[in-house]
């Protein structure tokens, strides 16, 4: 954008050019007084919060009129109303004008260290290993960066990501799931395994099979969430009937202790179970189950313009993923 006086040609719908703006000189002043006349409704009050004189305001607003070939504004007697133009080219340039902003933040942290604020939303599996490693390796670089961190399941995450609270998040795409404007890189798929507490009779039975877990009360998540329906589907492609002896939670403090006080048997992903028995908390099972999650992967919003600490995270997610998957 251009603030010297230059008027430019009018621009034509033969003329197709993206950078339309380039050719025009499109002026910073020019978005600024579009801004204030959207607020004010009146070029007299408009030029004076920005320190124009009316004549110079008038002048701005025809010339960029002329160089759209429309009428942004309709002067009434009472003041002036944007038209649908109008309307139009002030919400670009509030974007405009904002993104500009974000850009001067950016550079001042860029110039004083990373610092800011970065949300980051992620489902069970990667926020066992991927995220923390990647966030130790950020903070090494970055100490005064503040992280947020929102564990979801990645419907609720998806909405908190396509209304802005996140800047990017680390979950899965589900059929169904409204994906439009969203970007997804896919990082591994979810294997799960049988768990149960360390001392379980089954935990150091040789050749266990699926039919010998059949039978055996289990602690689940509800009916309707995506493992539950793979895991019944497991017993039933096997030809067996899923076990009825079933308590229904996601709460992992009331399934932990369930395990330790009962013989129940219990289902989580691969990593997640790694993690519990490497504190000796939970045992996982001998048998690899055929049943396996969906693929999860980094999901942003396209066309989102991240600050630099979002975007050294998103860094770190990347390389940490290449060593883990």
């Amino acid at each position: 954008m251009d603030d010297d006086d230059d008027t430019a040609a009018p621009l034509t719908d033969a003329s197709p050019n993206p950078n339309w703006f380039l050719r025009a000189r499109l002026k910073t002043r020019q978005l600024l007084l579009l801004i204030a006349l959207d607020d004010e409704r009146n070029i007299h009050r408009a030029s004076e919060v920005l320190c124009m004189t009316q004549p110079a305001a008038s002048k701005q607003l025809k010339d960029l009129e002329d160089m759209l070939d429309v009428k942004l504004f309709e002067r009434q007697p009472r003041g002036m109303t944007p038209t649908l133009y109008g309307e139009t080219m002030i919400r670009h340039a509030r974007m405009a004008l904002t993104s500009l902003s974000a850009a001067h933040e950016d550079i001042v942290a860029l110039k004083h260290g990373l610092s800011g604020q970065v949300e980051v939303g992620v489902i069970m599996t990667p926020a066992m290993g991927l995220l923390p490693r990647a966030i130790a390796r950020i903070k090494q670089q970055a100490p005064r960066l503040r992280i947020g961190v929102h564990m979801e399941s990645s419907k609720v995450l998806l909405d908190m990501l396509q209304r802005g609270s996140l800047d990017f998040m680390i979950g899965r795409i589900l059929e169904g799931d409204t994906a439009g404007g969203l970007h997804y890189e896919e990082l591994a798929v979810e294997p799960v395994c049988a768990v149960a507490r360390v001392d379980h009779p089954l935990v150091k039975a040789d050749n266990l099979k699926l039919a010998e877990l059949a039978d055996r009360p289990w602690v689940l998540p509800p009916p309707g969430s995506v493992l539950r329906h793979r895991w019944e589907l497991m017993f039933r492609r096997a030809a067996l009937d899923p076990p009825a002896d079933v308590v229904d939670t996601t709460a992992l403090l009331l399934i932990t202790a369930l395990l330790q006080q009962t013989d129940a048997l219990h289902v989580m992903p691969v990593e997640v179970a790694r993690y519990y028995a490497s504190l000796k908390v939970l045992a996982i099972l001998p048998i690899e189950l055929p049943c396996h999650m969906d693929a999860f992967g980094i999901i942003t919003r396209e066309g989102h313009l991240m600050s630099p600490g979002a975007r050294q995270l998103l860094h770190e997610v990347r390389l940490v993923a290449r060593d883990l998957y």
